[in-house]
């Protein structure tokens, strides 16, 4: 699986984990594809001390990153960025294989 993650959005999950108190020496980042949001599938962001059965484990800029068997299939050839511009503060994702996305770009589908 290939997935991305840039230095800018490596930077701000650094920075959210000092703010949160999280040790990114004993936590993973979790990406994850949910049901949800108006247009089917919607992306989770989040922190996970341990691994499940069927996760594939990262290592992207530094960072320990797991992903599930079934938000893998979604994920490949995802880039996850952070951007503070005009069209939004936050991470996003950019995801070749989404076929539609929403106007505020929190969910997609296939």
């Amino acid at each position: 699986m290939l997935l991305k993650i840039t230095e800018r959005a490596g930077e701000q999950i650094r920075m959210v984990a000092t703010q949160e108190n999280i040790d990114l020496d004993k936590a993973y980042v979790r990406l994850s594809v949910i049901q949800g949001g108006c247009s089917g599938l919607t992306y989770d962001l989040g922190w996970d001390t341990e691994l499940q059965d069927g996760d594939a484990q990262f290592d992207i800029n530094g960072l320990s990153v797991v992903v599930d068997r079934r938000s893998s299939l979604y994920l490949d050839g995802t880039e996850l960025d952070f951007t503070d511009g005009l069209e939004g503060k936050g991470f996003h994702f950019s995801n070749p294989q989404a076929a539609r996305t929403c106007a505020c770009g929190e969910s997609f589908g296939l």
